[in-house]
């Protein structure tokens, strides 16, 4: 599977946000991506406001899920893009949306919020209460998580219990002393201790940090951007999964909690 990472600064304007994410979209089909990951509350961000993400919330009906799905029409792609919706009582959640040929497949609702270095998203945000089902991309099995849920190993084993081959982790990492080193520290060790690839994409520009990337199942990054906008891509293997996978089987080998694998599912 090929896959497509575009990260960019995220403005306070949805229409400008919407428009970068159709160009990479396009750029994306062009290069024969099948996956394209896209930052956490890409539709729109406001790092001067604290409680922007009231005014900036859209419902998942509303003008920018309807511009993607537009531009995915007659298209095989699969995008994965962050923003926030109105939860009803005042507050917002914060979403990824799944979008395949005019369809909105599939949407997760952060579970972690990020209340910590003086930061309470907490504040306006209602957490998720229900882990992701996963998606099929192209043969491979995807799991969703978004930014913070990264700090929680519990989650990603969850989800590659479930069947997972590739974590996805949407992201508006802030910058700050030494969060570069916890980004690439925290990919890596998703991936290794899951056997699993990992796509982090976070947006970069003022307050966020860039440097998405793909992890292979063995903890090497066989993708890397910088601190600018980029759209890098990396091609999965399902034959490399399975090598590392029979290689260094800690899935089967752990004493805790043993994970019911899809093959045994599927038996």
């Amino acid at each position: 599977m090929k896959v497509a990472l575009g990260q960019f600064v995220i403005s306070p304007q949805w229409q400008n946000n919407a428009e970068t994410c159709q160009i990479l979209m396009a750029r994306a089909v062009q290069a024969g991506a099948e996956l394209l990951v896209l930052p956490e509350a890409c539709m729109a961000q406001d790092g001067s406001d604290a409680d922007g993400v009231l005014r900036l919330a859209q419902p998942l009906d509303g003008p920018f899920v309807s511009q993607l799905l537009a531009a995915s029409r007659g298209s095989t792609l699969t995008t994965i893009a962050g923003m926030h919706t109105p939860s009803g009582d005042g507050q917002v959640y914060n979403v990824l949306v799944v979008i395949r040929d005019g369809q909105l497949i599939a949407h997760y609702n952060k579970l972690h919020l990020y209340d910590a270095w003086e930061m309470k998203e907490s504040k306006n945000v209602k957490p998720g209460h229900a882990v992701p089902p996963l998606l099929e991309v192209a043969g491979f099995h995807v799991g969703l998580m978004t930014c913070y849920d990264l700090r929680f190993p519990d989650m990603a084993r969850r989800l590659v219990m479930d069947g997972a081959d590739v974590l996805v982790v949407p992201s508006a990492w802030v910058k700050g002393p030494l969060k570069e080193k916890h980004w690439e520290v925290l990919n890596t060790a998703r991936a290794l201790e899951n056997t699993s690839y990992l796509i982090g994409v976070s947006a970069c520009g003022g307050r966020n940090i860039g440097n998405s990337l793909v992890i292979d199942p063995m903890g090497m990054a066989i993708a890397h951007a910088a601190e600018d906008p980029a759209l890098i891509f990396a091609d999965l293997d399902k034959a490399r999964l399975a090598q590392v996978r029979h290689a260094l089987p800690v899935l089967e080998n752990q004493r805790f909690v043993r994970p019911v694998l899809r093959d045994e599912q599927d038996a």
